[in-house]
């Protein structure tokens, strides 16, 4: 069976049997095509010198995308290793770069709040514009529910109602989340949805489909750019990243963060829980018991609670 067949069979299994996203899909069939054209076509056959091989020529791609590549075709290893394709598992020759995970970018409580500066500006006009009143939805269950830029721009007319205090969605991998929304959030989809037509499919429809991601992404730099935020520090991804760190920050459950994003591992949520090193440093000094109980000299004060331990 040819390469280009054993990937199709890998990818139908991946969407049949492991539930992977279509974006998931793509990539996998970008990443595994591509290194069965450096292996010639014979990627299903090679042994451990070819991978090597392979592998070589990724010598100058960063280390995340050197990891994803590996990691696509260790899975399509053990795959026709499972499905007898091969009797062996070359897998083991391919690099595994050590891969550190970057902190999203951060937007201050003071940034969000300029945001929503123009945005109330834009909405005090009389009457204020439909795209006004769109753009305020959209930042609204972003920043306000933690929504992902492909749930947003997808969600059906009906979805949001003002009785209901939750939406739930089908995110990555097929899986369903509940998700809170606020009162300013559901007032600003009422207030847009009325410019909705009621025979719309979409919530956020444009021409015959809904908004796309990438106009999306255009939208919000636009805002930014207006707030006097550099357009680079803004995307749908950052709003989402500054709904759970301002969560957190406020004292929000890390597990119950971890159902209202949606990720199938706490591992993924906890990057979430970053802070900045003099933040840790002030907690520490104020907070900690040892705090009270260190004098001047870094002599120990007496406490004054019951027994009169020092």
């Amino acid at each position: 069976m040819t390469d280009a067949a054993l990937i199709e069979h890998f990818l139908e299994m991946l969407a049949a049997e492991a539930g992977a996203a279509r974006n998931t899909i793509a990539a996998y069939r970008s990443d595994l095509t591509l290194a069965s054209q450096a292996a010639g076509g014979a990627l299903a056959q090679a042994d451990a010198a070819a991978i090597e091989r392979v592998s070589e020529q990724w010598r100058a791609l960063a280390r995340a995308t050197v990891a994803r590549k590996a990691a696509a075709l260790r899975r399509f290893y053990a795959f026709l290793v499972d499905e007898g394709f091969r009797s062996d598992d070359p897998g083991a020759a391919l690099p595994r770069p050590g891969q550190a995970r970057p902190l999203p970018k951060v937007l201050s409580h003071a940034d969000v709040d300029r945001l929503f500066a123009v945005l109330g500006e834009r909405l005090a006009r009389v009457p204020p514009a439909a795209l006004d009143l769109r753009m305020a939805a959209l930042v609204e269950l972003l920043y306000g529910s933690g929504l992902r830029a492909s749930e947003l721009v997808s969600l059906p007319r009906a979805a949001i109602q003002g009785d209901r205090p939750y939406i739930i969605l089908k995110g990555k991998g097929g899986r369903e989340r509940l998700v809170p929304l606020s009162d300013r959030a559901r007032a600003a989809v009422a207030a847009w949805r009325a410019h909705v037509p009621a025979e719309s499919a979409w919530l956020f429809p444009s021409g015959k489909k809904h908004l796309s991601r990438i106009r999306l992404y255009q939208l919000i730099k636009a805002l930014a750019a207006e707030a006097g935020i550099p357009p680079d520090r803004v995307s749908p991804h950052v709003l989402r990243h500054a709904f759970a760190t301002h969560l957190l920050e406020g004292g929000a459950d890390l597990r119950a963060l971890q159902a209202m994003l949606g990720h199938a591992d706490i591992a993924t949520t906890e990057i979430y829980t970053h802070v900045d090193a003099s933040r840790l440093v002030t907690l520490v000094n104020e907070r900690h018991p040892l705090a009270e109980a260190l004098g001047g000299g870094g002599k120990r004060k007496r406490h004054s609670r019951e027994g009169g331990d020092p």
